[in-house]
């Protein structure tokens, strides 16, 4: 797909240590999985590196996002007595609250981004869910669906219209984002190569995949963008 650079972003969703596998750094020490890491989540930063500097080299921009809890986040189990990771806990404002373990802790090596990940084409960080309790999924909205994060106005401020979204996880924080960048009138695009997903519950990543399709958003590799004009 022929995309224009100069009316185009890429879009880098959570691809924090808290959400990839184990991993050996070159230096040999190994580093542990993630509290909740997606499977094979890591495999996401070759591609998304490798856009990334072909954006940012043909002047479009990149953009990461990050969650930011601070402790007794909403979305911990931990803060409800009695709950457990998987289960639900309904929260006044936003409805049932999905539970998980404790992670991406703010100024926590489980929040950082992941070491491989090529920050340096990256012209905007978003952190997201740093309200105790308000979770955010999205790119563009807390859970509230009324809070902004900024996002919308910095992409439109800069006249872009389309979108590509790769990162974790195919079936939470990336399909609400696609989602709402496609409401938003965002051309949106979704990397098939460039995302991983949770799996819980069962079925949820063919049903975001259903979900995303059903929205007109497209799913296409990496391999299948080319800038130009």
């Amino acid at each position: 797909m022929l995309i224009d650079p100069s009316t185009a972003a890429l879009i880098e969703i959570d691809v924090q240590n808290d959400f990839c596998p184990a991993y050996t750094r070159p230096s040999g020490e190994k580093f542990p999985p993630g509290a909740l890491a997606v499977d094979r989540g890591d495999e996401v930063i070759e591609a998304l590196n490798l856009l990334a500097a072909t954006f940012a080299a043909a002047g479009a921009k990149v953009v990461a996002t990050a969650d930011w809890h601070p402790s007794g986040h909403v979305s911990f189990a931990s803060a409800h007595p009695g709950k457990k990771p998987g289960e639900t806990a309904e929260v006044p404002g936003t409805g049932p609250q999905a539970l998980w373990p404790d992670h991406c802790v703010q100024g926590t090596s489980g929040a950082a981004f992941h070491e491989r990940l090529d920050l340096r084409p990256v012209s905007l960080i978003i952190r997201k869910g740093f309200r105790r309790s308000l979770d955010s999924y999205s790119a563009f909205f807390e859970n509230d669906r009324r809070s902004p994060t900024g996002l919308e106005g910095y992409l439109k401020s800069l006249g872009i219209g389309t979108v590509l979204l790769g990162g974790l996880a195919t079936d939470y924080c990336v399909l609400y984002s696609a989602l709402d960048a496609a409401a938003l009138g965002f051309t949106t695009l979704v990397l098939s190569d460039a995302v991983r997903g949770v799996g819980f519950p069962a079925g949820s990543v063919e049903a975001a995949l259903d979900n995303m399709k059903s929205a007109g958003i497209r799913l296409c590799p990496s391999s299948g963008v080319t800038l130009g004009v």
